[in-house]
């Protein structure tokens, strides 16, 4: 399983990316589904930060880096894919995606992002998960699905 740490604390950043992907393929391999070059390459642009890119961002480094001339759909049916199968998140309050942690297990998501620099760190805190889904059942309310963003300022911003 993948620990995601806040960009400004000290790892192996490529460790992080080389973890996603190796990742990636082995669930892709077990489902039958094909990891493409495109959805690699989008799966490592949006490991390559701990910050939420956005699908235009990621266009333009797949042009400027790559020089591959890709349409906004063709990024999106890559971010599609990353999204049904686990793999990415996508953080409505920024219009972005981020990596999943935990690719490995499907799971509702809580994300903290720092308001001044957007890195942003998922958690995977059952309780929270289990607190909402148990509030939504009491007013018989079924949860499909859920996000819990929370902002804030991250160690390196708070202290400057």
């Amino acid at each position: 399983m993948l620990k995601t740490p806040l960009a400004n604390q000290p790892h192996d950043h490529s460790r992080c990316v080389h973890s996603a992907l190796s990742e990636a393929d082995a669930i892709c391999a077990q489902k039958g589904l094909r990891l493409t070059a495109l959805r690699k390459r989008v799966l490592e642009l949006v490991w390559q930060s701990h910050k939420p890119l956005g699908a235009y961002d990621i266009l333009a480094v797949l042009s400027e880096q790559d020089g591959r001339r890709a349409a906004p759909p063709t990024v999106y049916r890559a971010l599609d894919f990353l999204l049904e199968n686990n793999l990415v998140h996508r953080l409505a309050s920024l219009n972005a995606f981020m990596g999943c942690a935990h690719p490995e297990h499907a799971h509702q998501g809580q994300f903290l992002i720092c308001r001044q620099c957007h890195v942003a760190v998922e958690l995977e805190q059952v309780n929270i998960t289990q607190a909402i889904e148990a509030g939504a059942a009491g007013i018989g309310f079924t949860v499909e699905s859920q996000t819990v963003e929370v902002v804030g300022l991250c160690t390196n911003c708070k202290a400057a």
